[in-house]
């Protein structure tokens, strides 16, 4: 029997390599990127392709957004800002936050929902990541299906599905590896995109998931601080 189209949001990260491996469990893939002007911008549409090559995806959507970096308020899309080092408890809203980024990423996913038939959307959001992050909070997502499903024509019945929103970064890790998910081809860091940096939030959040249970990390690093307190 012929499996039911979900579009997975693949950023080319490991929150976004492990959903998409929870939604092969049950779904044909169809897998969307966005290229907004970051600064590793290159290097996740490389682990894209990679993951997606992985999972033998054909169907893949890349679309620019490159209007984000136009309108700035980053770190990842304007230079002129720097990249904050790892603050784990940070409260505040880091330099990293792309302004409502996670919005325009799920519109386009439901826009290709409707053409292609999906009803599911997968999107690897974190509730770790929310005290930064307003729009990785569940209550983002639902308000967000329920809008969807208003401005969408009748039937098509639109799932926003977030399987690891409270799952902790090492849950994750451990998630990943008994679905076989290949971590090895994602990249998280916000710097660079030859080595990860090791110490931007992203890098400290990815290390400690390792970290805490005991399994190495396998993409490079200039330098592996450890984040275990």
């Amino acid at each position: 029997m012929k499996k039911e189209i979900a579009i997975v949001a693949l950023s080319g990260g490991m929150d976004s390599c492990v959903t998409a491996a929870i939604a092969s469990l049950d779904f044909e893939l169809a897998f969307m990127h966005a290229n907004y002007g970051q600064r590793t911008e290159q290097r996740e549409l490389k682990s894209f392709h990679d993951i997606a090559d992985f999972y033998n995806v054909k169907n893949r959507l890349v679309v620019d957004f490159k209007f984000l970096s136009q309108i700035g308020g980053s770190s990842l899309t304007d230079k002129s800002i720097e990249v904050s080092g790892a603050n784990l408890n940070n409260q505040e809203i880091p330099t990293s936050y792309v302004p409502f980024r996670n919005a325009n990423i799920l519109s386009t996913c439901v826009s290709w929902a409707e053409v292609i038939g999906a009803r599911e959307i997968f999107f690897g959001a974190v509730y770790e990541d929310s005290s930064g992050y307003p729009d990785c909070r569940p209550d983002f997502f639902s308000a967000f299906e329920t809008m969807a499903n208003i401005g969408t024509k009748p039937g098509a019945s639109i799932r926003v599905i977030t399987p690891i929103i409270n799952l902790s970064k090492s849950q994750i890790v451990k998630k990943g590896v008994e679905l076989g998910a290949p971590l090895h081809l994602t990249w998280s860091c916000y710097k660079y995109d030859d080595e990860a940096c090791g110490i931007c939030d992203s890098c400290a959040l990815r290390l400690r998931g390792f970290e805490n249970i005991g399994i190495d990390d396998p993409i490079p690093y200039k330098i592996r601080p450890s984040y275990l307190k």
